[in-house]
Order: C-alpha cells, then sequence, then structure tokens
C-alpha cells in the first residue's frame, strides 16, 4: 500500500489499527492522520514490532478490502 492509498483509506483503517494495537491512543491517531511512515513509526515505538511485520499487516488489511496492493515505491532515506 503506497501513501496515497493509506491516505485515502485512513478513515476504514484507523478502526482496525485501534483493534489490532490497543495501546494506540486517540493523540496518537490523530497525529498519523493518513500519514503512512508515521502510522508504522508510531506501531514501532508502542509495540517494537518490526517494520516489516507493521507493512505486511497493513497490506494484508488493504487486499481484504478487496483490492490489491501496488509495488511499494522506494522511498528516499531520511
Amino acid at each position: 500500500m503506497n501513501s496515497d492509498q493509506f491516505k485515502g483509506k485512513w478513515v476504514q483503517f484507523k478502526g482496525e489499527v485501534k483493534k489490532q494495537w490497543g495501546k494506540l491512543t486517540d493523540d496518537d491517531l490523530k497525529q498519523v492522520e493518513g500519514d503512512y511512515d508515521k502510522f508504522v513509526g508510531r506501531i514501532q515505538e508502542r509495540y517494537g514490532d518490526k517494520k516489516e511485520e507493521v507493512m505486511r499487516w497493513a497490506d494484508d488489511w488493504y487486499n481484504r478490502q478487496g483490492q490489491q496492493p501496488p509495488r511499494r515505491e522506494a522511498q528516499p532515506p531520511r
């Protein structure tokens, strides 16, 4: 799932996020607000999950919505 797709599905996605990762607060979700990189970082911060695991979960969720995620674009190092 790329950043644009993540933003487009954010409203539906954040409900599932709260079910999967209950430690996330409403403030966490507000700070993420559709930003894929912030989402992955916040999950890693709260739970210590590996980035690949979080991304796989997000892709699996997206697949269950009846759409195939396109290949991820390479992100430049920050």
